[in-house]
């Protein structure tokens, strides 16, 4: 280690603050609200400056980290830190997530972390100037998996927002009954009726059907998990924890079956395949749902017994499918599927007789061709984003332990 390093205690270069009860949210204001999971809302009110770490302070988030590089607010299940002496903050972010706070609670029934932990930690660091040399690496890093994730909130709410105007508002119908143009190129607006006829779901456009999923479907498949269970190295096996939405995926939650086990699983059709809409059936979240494209998450995993693929006699209507599931009305029409069961879950009758418009072929084609340019660019930034990720948790270590030196290596290309 470099001479000019020194041990200290992070009480000397941090500043620590409890939070305090979450103010007044709303989703209009500028300000986050961080609680020990993260950004659980937006608010008018700030308790702390811009460069804040947020460290959970109790229950099963006992030590996550969060960092806001803008003003927010800190809630009381949280800690709140700022650096002083002119360390930097960021760079003491990183040298928080390698310092295993986990490992540090006190309390044997109730995690617990105080300030009184905290500041006692011994630590050693490099002067400010080698600080902000670390964090430019690091965060350099960081900003493009930021940028990415931005990136992937716009594709997906364009996806959102066509599938509302085509499929739930009607909005190229509506503009033909009023005489107006439909704002189209004209072989995709001559797909759409001009007017609109009862169905046992309300209006519809007129031609297209009302059925329900079962007829649609190809295939209805659950997974299942080896005698014995997860394994430490294997296949990935994917369950209730990472079916959680379009584009995302905890990697760090991940469980594992033996790779000999695998073959079943694919025989049956439990593998994971580009374009399969995953339904959770089971447990705490009922409803969730997701989609997987490109070999994301993986190119070889499965899904296991709490856990649905479904996939349709058209494969190209599969996107159509997943945001047909996910609007807000049919997820409670899924989740009611359990109202009379004792026990939580789905079955496949249930999932079945959810009910589904069916535009014409020509017209989901359409659809397809257009929100396929935007989820495929959308996995692919979340694949450069999981090995930008990689490379920046294999080099925070040594970094902030000065075992490499920031004038060793180069700068980190992003693009």
């Amino acid at each position: 280690m470099a001479d000019e390093w020194r041990e200290t205690t992070l009480g000397a270069l941090l500043l620590f603050a409890n939070g305090r009860s979450s103010p007044d949210r709303s989703d209009q204001f500028s300000h986050p609200v961080y609680g020990s999971n993260g950004i659980i809302g937006f608010s008018e009110e700030i308790n702390s400056g811009p460069n804040t770490i947020i460290v959970g302070r109790v229950g099963s988030y006992c030590g996550s980290l969060h960092y806001s590089g803008r003003s927010c607010w800190v809630t009381d299940n949280a800690i709140r830190a700022n650096a002083i002496e002119g360390n930097d903050t960021r760079f003491l972010y990183y040298l928080l997530h390698a310092l295993r706070l986990n490992d540090r609670q006190a309390g044997s029934g109730q995690p617990l972390l105080n300030q009184t932990i905290l500041s006692s930690i011994p630590v050693s660091v490099p002067p400010p100037a080698e600080q902000r040399a670390i964090t430019h690496i690091l965060g350099t890093l960081d900003d493009k998996i930021d940028l990415n994730r931005g990136i992937n909130e716009t594709l997906e709410e364009i996806a959102r927002a066509l599938f509302k105007s085509w499929f739930v508002d009607f909005d190229p119908v509506r503009a033909k009954m009023e005489g107006h143009d439909p704002s189209l190129p004209k072989h995709i607006a001559d797909l759409f009726p001009d007017r609109l006829v009862r169905s046992e779901l309300g209006e519809i456009p007129k031609g297209w059907e009302v059925s329900t999923v079962g007829k649609e479907l190809a295939e209805l498949i659950s997974g299942s998990r080896p005698r014995g269970g997860a394994v430490e190295v294997g296949v990935p096996s994917i369950g209730a924890e990472n079916v959680i939405g379009l584009g995302q995926y905890d990697y760090s939650k991940e469980k594992y079956i033996p790779t000999d086990f695998f073959p079943r699983l694919q025989s049956k059709g439990a593998d994971v395949r580009s374009g399969d809409v995953l339904l959770y059936k089971d447990g705490a979240h009922i409803g969730r749902k997701t989609y997987f494209d490109c070999n994301f998450p993986h190119s070889l995993c499965a899904v296991n017994e709490h856990v649905f693929i479904l996939r349709l006699r058209k494969p190209e209507a599969q996107r159509y499918l997943f945001f047909w599931l996910d609007q807000d009305w049919i997820t409670q029409e899924i989740i009611s599927l359990n109202s009379n069961s004792a026990q939580p879950g789905i079955n496949k009758t249930g999932v079945r007789q959810l009910p589904i418009t069916v535009p014409s072929s020509d017209l989901l084609a359409e659809f397809d061709n257009r929100v396929s340019c935007l989820t495929s660019q959308l996995f692919a930034n979340l694949k450069i984003a999981r090995t930008l990720a990689a490379l920046r948790n294999a080099l925070l270590p040594k970094l902030v332990s000065g075992e490499l030196k920031t004038s060793s290596i180069q700068e980190p290309r992003t693009g």
